[in-house]
């Protein structure tokens, strides 16, 4: 997979590719029809992604609380796992949001990428004030010798799938929905910081991992597995919130137990996908109580793990 974060003057064997369309956030099952139907439609051309960084939404309203499902590195290897070969991330600012719909289409689609095939969701909506549609796309990318695919919602009971109904399952505390929609645990990937070590003195050491801008899911304890930076993957247990017991600071963070596992992980990037929750936040009346209780989850964690081996 290679990524460009540009769409002009793009190397030879960057182009000529069918391309699905959008913010990709999360990369759920509703996102992978849009690739399978990018792929389907020329299965001849490279299968790409042209999608935006930062989220368009963080540009626009920045003083929202962070949302982000996927930040840059995660959403690219979900979409390689998808077959994607080429991604085209392009920044998103508030310059680049001022180009018309027609003068994507021409400038950006066609002259830069040299798209075959473009392929979007029935709600993506991209140009100056959102002033292209799938509708504008199906008239005029034709217009420039692409071809056009319109993928209509992926929906169940509750209704079509999305990136919004994903972080409500996650805030619910419900990481099981989450993972069915996007057709794995939701992911938390960052770099490990130096914490205060509470938890070695307690027993149980922890890899502190900043949320930054992702979703801040349901506070609690959650059965979680952790991808190591040798890309080895252990259980564990870990608490995201702002830890009440030991702490008054207003930053939520992942505070991740490995299981039967030491070393030094200060600086390293590493993954804490949750699986399910087991309990919410809450404050103990003191260290002995709260270690107790790290045991307790820690065992449940284990039973969880072992149940679905």
């Amino acid at each position: 997979m290679r990524l460009y974060q540009k769409w002009r003057d793009l190397p030879h064997g960057a182009q000529r590719a069918s391309v699905a369309l959008g913010n990709f956030d999360g990369v759920h099952r509703g996102h992978a029809e849009v690739i399978a139907a990018a792929h389907a439609a020329r299965p001849d051309a490279p299968l790409a992604v042209l999608t935006f960084e930062p989220h368009p939404r963080e540009v626009f309203r920045p003083d929202d609380l962070p949302f982000r499902l996927t930040l840059s590195a995660e959403r690219a290897d979900a979409l390689a796992a998808l077959g994607v070969e080429l991604i085209y991330e392009l920044a998103f600012s508030h310059e680049f949001s001022l180009m018309p719909a027609e003068a994507f289409v021409e400038s950006v689609l066609h002259r830069g990428i040299a798209a075959r095939h473009v392929t979007c969701g029935w709600d993506f909506a991209f140009g100056h004030r959102r002033g292209g549609d799938a509708r504008f796309l199906t008239g005029r990318a034709p217009e420039h010798g692409m071809g056009v695919t319109i993928v209509p919602p992926v929906s169940d009971a509750e209704g079509p799938l999305s990136s919004s109904r994903i972080r409500r399952y996650l805030q619910d505390g419900y990481p099981e929905r989450a993972t069915a929609e996007l057709g794995r645990p939701w992911t938390i990937r960052g770099i490990v910081a130096q914490g205060d070590q509470r938890g070695r003195t307690l027993g149980f050491p922890t890899a502190n991992v900043p949320l930054g801008r992702h979703l801040e899911p349901a506070r609690g304890v959650y059965a979680v597995t952790a991808r190591l930076p040798d890309r080895e993957i252990r259980p564990g247990v870990a608490n995201i919130g702002r830890r009440p017991t030991v702490s008054t600071g207003p930053e939520s963070r992942v505070e991740a137990y490995i299981f039967d596992w030491s070393g030094d992980l200060y600086g390293e990037e590493i993954a804490v996908s949750l699986h399910t929750y087991l309990r919410p936040e809450q404050k103990f009346s003191g260290l002995d109580e709260l270690r107790a209780q790290i045991a307790l989850d820690t065992a449940t964690a284990r039973q969880f793990f072992e149940r679905i081996a």
